[in-house]
C-alpha cells in the first residue's frame, strides 16, 4: 500500500512538473502581430520597425517574434490604436499624431511646431515626465495599451509647392496635405489641410486634388516621387523638428510577458531610437545634392514667413490649452522642461552661424 502511494505521488509530481514546463514553454514564446502605419520600405520611417523585428528575434533566439503587416494589409493606419486596444492585434506601429482627433494631447507626443529637436525630445520623454504623461494619456482615455517610443527622426521638409511662397498671402486658398499640430497653423494661414496617408499623396498632387504637400524627409519624399511633379521644396521643417513613432502593445498581452521579455522589447525600442535617427541623418544630403538635377529648387523660408508661422503657432497653443485640460497639462510640463533646457542649450552648443 505504501509503495502504491509513493508511485501515485511520484506520478502526480511528474505530471505536474511536465504540465508546468509545458505551460512555461508556451508562455516563453511570443508572436507580436504588428500592423504598421508606414511602409517598411521607407527609410527611417518604416525601416525602424523592421529592424526591431529582426533584433527581437535575434536576441531572444526566436522566442520573441514580430510579424509585420504593411499599411492596410490587416488594419488601416488610422485603425491601429483601436485594433491594439481591443485585442484584435496585440501590437501596432504608428505615430501618436494620428490620434489627435481622439486625444488632442497625442500630437505633442509626435511632433511639436518650433518644438524640441531629437536630443531634447528624448531627454523630456525618458528623464523628464514625458513617458509617464504619455502612458497616462492612453490610460485616462480608456485605451488598453502599453506605449513605447520606438523610432525618432530629425527635421522634415515643410512643404512641396509648384509656386514660390514669399509672403503669407501666397499660401491663402491652397489645399495642402499637412500633418499634426502644424496643420492647425497652416489653417490659420488660410490653407485648407488634409492628412492623407503617404501612399495617396502623389496621386492627389498629380490629379490636382491638393496643391501642395509635406510628408517627411528628403530621402523619404524621393521614394514617393514628389520631385517628379513639384518644383519647390521648402525648409526648415518648423512644424516637425523631430518626430516620434510608437510601438503600442495590448496591455492584457503585455501583462502576460515576463519582466525579461518586457525589458527586451522596451530596450530594443530604445535602441531603435538611436538607429532610426542615425539612418535618417545619414542619407538626406545625398538626395538634396541631386535636387537641381531633378528640376527641384530648395528654398529656405524667409524671416517673414517663419515669423508668421510662429505667431500663428502661439495662437494655436492658446486655443488648444484652453480647450483641453490634458493638452494643457502636457504642454505646461514640456514648456517647463524646455525653459530649463534652454539654459544648457544656450551655453553648450555653437550658434548655427558659427557652425
Amino acid at each position: 500500500m505504501k509503495n502504491t502511494s509513493k508511485k501515485v505521488l511520484t506520478t502526480l509530481i511528474l505530471s505536474t512538473a511536465i504540465s508546468v514546463a509545458a505551460s512555461a514553454g508556451a508562455a516563453d514564446k511570443i508572436l507580436l502581430k504588428t500592423p504598421i502605419a508606414f511602409g517598411s520600405h521607407l527609410p527611417a520611417l518604416g525601416t525602424p520597425i523592421k529592424w526591431v523585428s529582426e533584433q527581437l528575434s535575434l536576441m531572444s533566439d526566436k522566442k520573441i517574434r514580430m510579424k509585420i503587416y504593411e499599411p492596410g494589409k490587416l488594419v488601416g493606419a488610422k485603425e491601429i490604436l483601436d485594433a491594439v486596444s481591443s485585442g484584435k492585434v496585440n501590437s501596432g506601429y504608428a505615430t501618436a499624431g494620428y490620434w489627435q482627433g481622439k486625444m488632442p494631447a497625442a500630437a505633442i507626443f509626435s511632433a511639436v511646431p518650433f518644438g524640441p529637436e531629437a536630443g531634447e525630445y528624448m531627454a523630456w520623454l525618458y528623464y523628464g515626465n514625458g513617458m509617464s504623461l504619455y502612458q497616462e494619456m492612453y490610460d485616462t482615455a480608456g485605451y488598453n495599451v502599453k506605449v513605447m517610443p520606438c523610432a525618432i527622426i530629425s527635421p522634415e521638409t515643410s512643404g512641396w509647392f509648384n509656386k514660390e511662397i514669399n509672403t503669407p498671402a501666397d499660401l491663402k486658398g491652397l489645399n495642402m496635405r499637412f500633418f499634426g499640430l502644424g496643420a492647425s497653423v497652416m489653417e490659420k494661414m488660410g490653407v485648407s489641410t488634409s492628412q492623407l496617408p503617404g501612399g495617396e499623396i502623389f496621386g492627389a498632387l498629380e490629379k490636382g486634388a491638393i496643391d501642395a504637400s509635406e510628408f517627411s524627409q528628403p530621402a523619404i519624399d524621393q521614394r514617393l516621387g514628389f520631385h517628379k511633379i513639384m518644383k519647390y521644396n521648402y525648409f526648415p521643417g518648423w512644424h516637425q523638428q523631430a518626430t516620434v513613432f510608437e510601438l503600442l502593445v495590448n496591455k492584457d498581452a503585455w501583462g502576460k510577458f515576463t519582466q525579461a521579455q518586457q525589458a527586451m522589447i522596451e530596450t530594443t525600442c530604445k535602441a531603435s531610437m538611436t538607429n532610426a535617427i542615425a539612418e535618417g541623418e545619414s542619407m538626406q544630403f545625398e538626395v538634396m545634392a541631386k535636387a537641381k538635377d531633378n528640376g527641384v529648387e530648395i528654398r529656405y523660408w524667409n524671416d517673414t514667413m517663419l515669423s508668421a508661422f510662429e505667431d500663428k503657432w502661439s495662437e494655436v497653443v492658446v486655443e488648444k490649452t484652453a480647450a483641453d485640460p490634458f493638452f494643457n497639462k502636457v504642454w505646461s510640463d514640456l514648456s517647463t522642461f524646455r525653459k530649463g533646457y534652454d539654459l544648457w542649450e544656450s551655453h553648450a552648443f555653437l550658434p548655427r552661424a558659427v557652425k
